[in-house]
């Protein structure tokens, strides 16, 4: 009887350590895919981290260049109208010079002018006298 128990004592911790060895292949299994699907879950939130900066990273980028830009065009607008001043004063300078110009040379003429006249009009008196003393 006791070698009847002791026999089955050894069928059961045979069992036993065989069950053990199931579980615990079992468990090593479960285990290595819990592994894995971590593993898989971490790169794609990698993956979605990385993208999620890159796009960040372009949309700051964009950002900078549209301020750079309008930037850019303020500057540009600005020495546009400054140009558009100082051509408007050179243009005034210089027509104030024109305008200047011609009344000099307007009033030279004039004088010019008045000149002949007297000349021509001391021509007709004397003749006017001479006609007169001829007749």
């Amino acid at each position: 009887h006791e070698r009847e128990h002791d026999r089955e004592i050894s069928e059961l911790i045979a069992k036993h350590e065989e069950e053990m060895e199931k579980l615990h292949a079992e468990l090593n299994k479960e285990r290595q895919h819990l592994l894995d699907e971590l593993r898989q879950q971490m790169a794609a939130t990698h993956r979605a981290e990385t993208e999620q900066a890159q796009l960040q990273s372009q949309t700051l980028h964009s950002l900078e260049l549209e301020t750079l830009r309008l930037s850019l065009n303020n500057m540009h607008t600005s020495q546009l109208e400054l140009t558009q001043s100082n051509l408007r004063k050179e243009k005034e300078t210089a027509l104030m010079e024109l305008r200047e110009m011609l009344n000099d040379k307007r009033a030279q003429e004039l004088a010019i002018l008045q000149s002949r006249h007297q000349l021509e009009w001391e021509k007709v008196k004397e003749q006017c006298l001479k006609e007169k003393e001829d007749l």
